[in-house]
């Protein structure tokens, strides 16, 4: 019971026609739900689904408000929205924040003359993702150092240009002030919070957590852990903030100043089969049985640390992460790979994985390499343990005969 479930061999056999008419590899993800190798892998219900709505035509404006429904009711949420990922979730949400809706703000983005425009962030929330919050015009208020930030710094921060408080969510992380009092802070000076939690998924109750905790709006990907189109992302919140999303989104038109135009969304457009493969994907991840799913987890972790455990010259163990680790979500075991008394280290070794037929795409974090078992089969994971002993049994001949 992992993300993926079985594939039909019918329609492995056809997927390997179009990988071979493209000069494509398939690949072997123990790495994770990554854009970079495609995120996840849709169910067979999700494909039928988007296969169904494929056939007809449809009110997007009402797809987009039944869909948010029924995903705002499963959640706590006053109202939610599809967007085109997790990334344009962000944009949206911040310029939201930055027009309440209003069509004449809206349309004049990415200028910001005269709008909220201050987006404040604690500086340890500063990552490579951070710039898709700035592409609406805004500017990013750093708080805090590389350390700590502390409550007043939040406090002082925030004046008549800020628009929004952008909490990227590292659950859990130190030295930040925490999703709770930062709440408390900017509302009590009458501002709205984004919560960014796109692969905050597993646990599976984040999904109705940060909206009672109080975030005016919360972002998750849609194509990660939830298993739906890898451009697919989900935004909840206050209703007038969503409105405000669908005003900017993709299939809004508008009259402003007696010209139609269109706003910065229009750029970020979902197809109607994303929108449905979505849903699908939503309802049945959250009738999923997540505490079977975790153990069946747990247990390819421990058959990798297992068949490989007898290297001498490597330490094969189940790592738990803590906050310093960089592929998320924290709650899902990953095999450890401890290098430190082999020949090959991290890059080597990932390089070695990726020559193999077919290529294995694990990861390295601090000079370790993690198989992450989230995106994987049961005969992936064969694959995997397979030439990860090709690949010692080659190169370790001369390596020390006890690990340290």
């Amino acid at each position: 019971m992992n993300q993926q479930g079985g594939e039909k061999p019918r329609r492995r056999r056809y997927f390997m026609g179009i990988l071979e008419m493209l000069g494509l590899k398939r690949l072997i993800n123990a790495y994770g739900t990554v854009t970079l190798i495609g995120g996840s892998r849709p169910s067979e219900e999700v494909l039928k689904a988007m296969a169904e709505i494929s056939k007809v035509f449809v009110s997007m404006e009402e797809l987009y408000r039944k869909v948010g429904e029924i995903i705002a009711k499963e959640t706590g949420a006053e109202a939610a929205i599809v967007t085109s990922g997790a990334a344009a979730g962000v944009t949206l949400s911040v310029a939201a924040c930055m027009t309440g809706g209003d069509l004449k703000k809206a349309y004049q983005l990415p200028n910001t003359t005269g709008l909220k425009d201050e987006i404040v962030v604690q500086r340890k929330h500063k990552s490579i993702y951070i710039y898709v919050a700035q592409i609406p015009g805004a500017k990013l208020v750093y708080v805090g150092n590389e350390q700590r930030t502390l409550p007043s710094e939040i406090e002082s921060a925030i004046n008549d240009k800020t628009a929004a408080v952008l909490y990227m969510y590292f659950d859990p992380q130190e030295g930040v002030v925490p999703l709770d009092k930062v709440i408390e802070i900017a509302h009590r000076k009458g501002v709205p919070v984004i919560v960014d939690a796109a692969a905050e998924l597993p646990p599976v109750d984040n999904l109705r957590k940060f909206v009672k905790m109080g975030a005016d709006l919360v972002v998750f990907s849609g194509g990660k852990d939830i298993g739906g189109p890898n451009d697919t992302g989900i935004v909840l919140g206050r209703k007038d903030l969503i409105d405000a999303i669908f005003k900017l989104g993709p299939h809004s038109l508008d009259v402003v100043d007696g010209q139609l135009t269109c706003f910065i969304g229009r750029p970020m457009k979902l197809s109607k089969e994303d929108i449905v493969g979505l849903l699908v994907a939503f309802l049945r991840y959250i009738k999923m049985d997540h505490e079977a799913r975790l153990r069946k987890l747990h247990e390819m972790v421990d058959k990798v640390v297992n068949e490989l455990s007898n290297i001498p010259c490597v330490k094969v163990s189940k790592y738990l992460p803590d906050s310093s680790h960089p592929v998320r979500p924290l709650i899902i075991p990953k095999a450890e790979f401890d290098l430190s008394n082999c020949v090959l280290n991290a890059d080597e070794l990932l390089e070695l994985l990726k020559k193999k037929d077919p290529p294995v795409i694990a990861y390295s974090a601090h000079g370790k390499v993690y198989v992450n078992p989230q995106c994987l089969t049961d005969d992936e994971l064969e694959i995997v343990i397979e030439r990860f002993k090709e690949v010692f049994s080659e190169k370790c001949k001369n390596c020390p005969k006890k690990r340290k």
